[in-house]
């Protein structure tokens, strides 16, 4: 796989190609970016991110992740001292899910955030966008709102700052994240930085075949035992032969097979012996013409995510 396969690898969306191959002219060692805001459960929507910053840094890509501790403090998460703590978990557990700590800048919010340069800057940004603008970059939930919270609009604005401050080339972040990039690409060169690139990711389904929830309990968390996989992929949404919105070909295409080039389901001799596929594209033709049962399907995405998580699961025993 070339360079450009690889950046390419699992996105829906960048913002915009052309500009990516102009970058990848001029830069041998572009930086790419992604901001979380630190939570004690990190879950596979947070490692889809993390795998397409594994992909672009054996791209070539020098990595900045942002620990957001001031958004966490903001939306009263803990004191600053609690959601740092949470902040270096998140770091550990993105080291233990592969990406190379002495190629990866982690950064925190506080930092940088509480300088008179940061606000002034945000502030300035503000000036640029109108109130519909910034409501249309703010979350879901604010979206929704009929009386958000005034700092439900600044946050998209810091974000966009974090991007110009940090000196990213390209931001990284799932398809929701959009409108904000788009705030960003659209705002900065006003205030004279560059507009940032953009690579998205997709939002993956439940478990259960359904948005993925909190609520719902329908997703994979880091910390998850073996047995609670186990248990999780037994009872998973995966309707045999159906290659479509099935979340265990997701957990397939998005977490296993970027890892392995080889994906073997164990299986009795007496249906059919062990099955090699090689690729995901191997591994959708032959569920598709049946030739894997969708139990033996979960019981390989649960082997393989057990392995995926283990380095995670030591972290969590040393801290």
């Amino acid at each position: 796989m070339d360079r450009l396969e690889l950046i390419k690898r699992n996105v829906q969306e960048i913002v915009t190609e052309e500009e990516l191959e102009e970058l990848l002219k001029k830069k041998d060692n572009p930086v790419a970016y992604v901001g979380y805001e630190p939570s004690g459960k990190i879950h596979l929507g947070h490692v889809l991110t993390v795998n397409k910053l594994l992909d672009l840094q054996n791209a070539g890509f020098q990595i900045t992740v942002l620990l957001a501790d001031v958004h966490a403090y903001l939306n009263q998460k803990g004191t600053l001292e609690e959601v740092r703590k949470t902040a270096d978990y998140n770091r550990d557990c993105f080291i233990a899910l592969g990406l190379d700590p002495e190629k990866t800048k982690f950064v925190y919010g506080s930092d940088f955030q509480l300088t008179s340069e940061y606000m002034l800057n945000v502030l300035k940004l503000t000036t640029t966008a109108s109130l519909n603008r910034a409501r249309r970059s703010m979350d879901e939930v604010g979206r929704k709102m009929d009386d958000p919270r005034v700092s439900q609009m600044v946050y998209p604005m810091m974000q966009a700052i974090d991007i110009a401050l940090l000196g990213v080339d390209v931001a990284v972040g799932g398809i929701d994240q959009r409108k904000i990039h788009m705030l960003a690409r659209e705002g900065l060169p006003a205030l004279g930085f560059k507009s940032p690139l953009c690579i998205h990711t997709p939002i993956l389904l439940g478990l259960d075949g359904k948005k993925m929830s909190s609520s719902s309990d329908n997703f994979i968390s880091v910390d998850d035992s073996k047995e609670e996989i186990d248990q999780k992929m037994q009872k998973a949404f995966c309707p045999a032969g159906q290659v479509t919105e099935n979340p265990m070909l997701e957990l397939f295409r998005y977490h296993i097979c970027p890892r392995y080039e080889e994906i073997t389901f164990e299986r009795p001799e007496k249906y059919g012996g062990d099955l090699v596929c090689r690729g995901y594209e191997e591994l959708i033709k032959v569920f598709s013409e049946g030739q894997l049962h969708p139990m033996d399907l979960k019981k390989g995405a649960a082997k393989y995510m057990n392995v995926i998580l283990e380095p995670v699961r030591k972290v969590l025993k040393i801290n």
